[in-house]
Parts: C-alpha cells; structure tokens; sequence
C-alpha cells in the first residue's frame, strides 16, 4: 500500500476521531446498532429508487423457481426494513432473517405496505449461522448488501446451499470493489474504507465477492458487474445476478 494512501487514511481517521474514540471505549457499537436501522431505512429509499429497473428485472423470474405446490418460499437474509418485498410475485411465502433487532419496527412497516406477500416468521440470526432454517426449505434465497458486512461471506454461501432446495435460486446485490486495482474509484475506496467500515457497522468496500461466488460451486451462475447510478462513485461498482443450486 502507497504512503499516500496511508496518509490520507489516517487524515480520514482523524476527521472521524470521536467514533474511534467511542469504538475504543466499547460505546460505538451498542449506539450504531440502534441507530443504523433509521438510517438505513432512509438510505434503502433512494437506493431503490435508483436501482428499481435493475431489481425489477433481476427478480423478475422469481416465479420460475416455485416449489411443486407452485408456492414460492424464499428466505430474505439481511432484511433488514424490507425494501426488497415490493419486487417479489403475489402469494410468496416469506421469511425473514437479520441479525439486528431493531429493524423490526421497520420491517413491520414494508410488511403491511406489502400485503401480496405470506409473512412466515423473523428469525433473529447472522447469516453465517441460521441453524432455525432446516436444510432444502427454501426455494429462494435473496441477499441484497449483506457481503459486504459479513467476516466470512464462504461460511454464508455454505449456510445458503445448505437452506435451498436442489434446484432452488440464490439471488444477489451487492456492491464490491472496483475490478480495476488502478482505477480512482479503487483509489479512493482503498482510502476511505477503514473508516467507512466503522461508520457503516462493518461494510467494506474492498471485497471481491464475485470470487466467493464463483469458489461456491453452485450448478448455475448468472453474475453481471455493472457500476450502479449512486451519488457516491466509489459505491458504484456492483454485481447482480442469481445462482442456481
């Protein structure tokens, strides 16, 4: 790593001092679980928004992987204020997991606003470690801005293999570093994402999570990079698509 970006990620360190300072008396966690969900609920607004063409065309075929009863169960991991709901087909039995409790307020929320949908249950868990969910239950999962805040995206892969039934589709968004290592998009993630990853309760910028994708061995894997239209550029770069178990 250069000197130059060493220093300018400790002038972005300095600029956020007071958060290291509570993340260094224990106080920064507790506070930015409670109010992440409000702030996210706002943020997944725009989001959706800017990215509505792209999520209504990715969940488009959902239907495609209905069980034999013709029903669709899909498990939602990450949920967190249930802006994905408004994309999924009438009549699909949902479960949703999180492993923070306090989006629930907001889940119930996009819950009655959706009403086309069969809430199952919540299920309070990290994604890693959903052991509530029983093996070949679903026929979908969706996990939309999750790796990028989970230590160990493989183990959460596993754990969605493990969940879907033979035949059944992982569908995915998320955003990830920039392909292209010399590139200024790169640059600037590469100086911004240590404080962004505490501002953000986790999420990094600097993942490829394309190669775990590709590393978990599903039958089928339909992966497109494309730079989404957000305000902040370094977030732009992003994969959609859906794998089939």
């Amino acid at each position: 790593m250069s000197v130059t970006i060493l220093v300018l990620q400790l002038v972005a360190a300095v600029i956020m001092l007071p958060a290291h300072i509570l993340n260094y008396l224990g106080l920064w966690d507790p506070f930015i679980r409670k109010v992440f969900p409000y702030f996210m609920a706002s943020v997944t607004e725009t989001y959706n928004r800017l990215m509505n063409d792209q999520k209504r065309r990715l969940f488009s075929n959902i239907s495609n992987f209905s069980g034999p009863s013709k029903e669709v169960r899909l498990l939602e991991v990450g949920c967190g204020s249930g802006a994905n709901f408004k994309y999924y087909p009438s009549g699909c039995k949902v479960t949703c997991v999180d492993v923070n409790p306090n989006f629930q307020k907001f889940l119930s929320k996009s819950q009655a606003e959706n009403d086309h949908l069969v809430y199952e249950r919540f299920v309070l868990a990290s994604a890693d470690n959903m052991t509530s969910v029983a093996d070949d239950s679903m026929d979908v999962v969706v996990c939309t801005l999750l790796a990028c805040s989970v230590p160990n995206t493989p183990a959460v892969l596993k754990e969605v293999k493990r969940i879907l039934r033979p035949g059944g589709a992982y569908y995915f968004i998320e955003h990830v570093a920039a392909v292209n290592e010399f590139s200024w998009i790169s640059f600037f993630q590469m100086v911004l994402n240590p404080s962004w990853k505490l501002i953000f309760a986790g999420c990094s910028m600097r993942k490829a999570t394309w190669n775990d994708l590709e590393n978990a061995k599903f039958s089928e894997l339909n992966l497109r990079h494309i730079t989404a239209p957000l305000p902040l550029k370094f977030v732009g770069p992003h994969i959609i698509g859906y794998a089939v178990k």
